[in-house]
């Protein structure tokens, strides 16, 4: 009898030769071999075991009850509609695409109802190759995952995060939709540097909407909007993670809106009503955003884990609505610590005239400090019970690569990004 093995190899092989991409050895050629799932395959994780360096996975209207692992680099899972191509865990499987090779990119579906992740990309698993070695600095060096993508996909009501981003490097993550989470919606974490571009997002009713733990360097959040979360978007360090402190991200020309909306999930704790929250990050651009409706603050620097907030610059922001516009209330840090202030439209600041007290353009004056603002949380909501999103635009055809694989990260001019209307 032929193997389950033998007979995927057998069909995927056909399936190369018959799109004339030819079925030998060379994994350099630049045009993919299509695999289509379930014409040609059964289920995406049969394609994906039997896949080498190059493949186009090409995944039909369905909806697949799979896990999905990738251990081969160079491989493009694309959905051929992202409402109707649906990966559904019934909360029952952990994790929707795990992600263990480099230059991998997941493009026009759906991933919902898994436990844990809806994607994750898993740096120590990609640079480790086998048994973690505890010596290792994952997401430092060498030892990274290089090169992902996520495209005009939505991720909804899974356990933990939509797409997480661990220890892994040059990215972007880009036309993509996140909601019902009970940590974030998009995370990236321990990585120096990472260099990722996150762009035109929307990410709404999950705990927060971008989480960047550790993220550091060439990590641009931009565009986007971050909306009915329980806090829109935290940079920040913490012990729980390596690489602390985070540093050298930038927030720019985003839309963060209310983001206090007590219907959503949660973590075991967390912080509750803030537009962008910086916790203990140091050397962050938050740049052009324009921030309206919170109940606590729209822009916070907080310490988190020990670590203070150093450096940051909080410059053009247009903000309204907010119980307290701009903030900076750092216990036993008078001086300022080098963050700054400057060219915001706001009502309220803590300190007071914040940026006649904290200048960029000048030394920080005396300031009386005064006590953080903060605000009861709510109960949590049942991450299943979320209502799901509508329908979401799906990949035009243009965009729909020949090559598979990540590709490069893409180029941005960040003083082209104005306030967002």
């Amino acid at each position: 009898m032929t193997s389950v093995w033998a007979r995927v190899v057998a069909v995927v092989s056909v399936g190369w030769l018959a799109a004339g991409c030819g079925g030998g050895g060379n994994d350099d050629t630049s045009v993919a071999r299509v695999v289509q799932v379930p014409e040609q395959v059964a289920t995406i994780g049969e394609a994906v075991a039997a896949a080498r360096p190059g493949t186009i996975i090409d995944i039909g209207p369905g909806v697949y009850h799979e896990a999905v692992t990738v251990e081969t680099q160079r491989v493009t899972l694309r959905g051929r509609d992202r409402n109707t191509v649906i990966l559904d865990g019934r909360f029952a499987l952990a994790n929707g695409i795990s992600v263990k090779a480099d230059d991998v990119a997941v493009e026009n579906l759906t991933v919902r109802h898994y436990n844990q992740n809806g994607i994750v990309f898993n740096g120590i698993a990609a640079a480790s190759g086998g048994p973690v070695d505890p010596s290792v600095v994952y997401g430092a060096g060498s030892d990274v995952l290089r090169g992902y993508r996520v495209s005009w996909v939505t991720t909804h009501n899974n356990g933990l995060y939509g797409v997480y981003a661990f220890a892994a490097r040059d990215g972007v993550i880009e036309h993509s939709y996140a909601s019902g989470h009970p940590d974030s919606g998009f995370y990236v974490g321990q990585c120096r540097p990472c260099n990722v571009v996150l762009r035109y997002l929307t990410v709404e009713r999950n705990a927060i909407g971008y989480y960047g733990t550790n993220a550091s360097g060439g990590v641009i959040v931009m565009s986007s909007v971050f909306r009915g979360n329980r806090l829109g978007i935290a940079p920040n360090s913490q012990d729980m993670e390596k690489l602390a402190p985070q540093a050298d991200a930038v927030i720019v020309g985003n839309v963060v809106a209310d983001n206090d909306d007590p219907m959503t999930p949660r973590i075991p704790s967390g912080y509750f009503g803030g537009g962008i929250a910086i916790g203990g990050g140091t050397r962050n651009l938050v740049l052009r955003n324009r921030v309206t409706g919170h109940d606590r603050a729209g822009i916070e620097l907080l310490d988190l884990d020990d670590y203070r907030p150093e450096g940051n610059r909080i410059e053009g922001n247009v903000l309204s609505g907010n119980a307290l516009d701009l903030v900076y209330a750092v216990a036993g840090a008078v001086d300022g610590g080098g963050n700054c202030f400057a060219s915001n439209v706001f009502v309220s600041s803590l300190p007071v005239q914040v940026q006649q007290v904290l200048p960029c353009d000048g030394a920080a004056q005396p300031f009386a400090l005064e006590a953080s603002p903060t605000l009861a949380e709510p109960p949590s909501v049942d991450f299943r019970t979320v209502p799901a999103p509508p329908p979401q635009p799906t990949m035009p055809q243009d965009q729909r690569g020949s090559s598979a694989g990540a590709g490069p990260v893409p180029t941005v001019d960040i003083d082209a990004i104005g306030v967002p209307a």
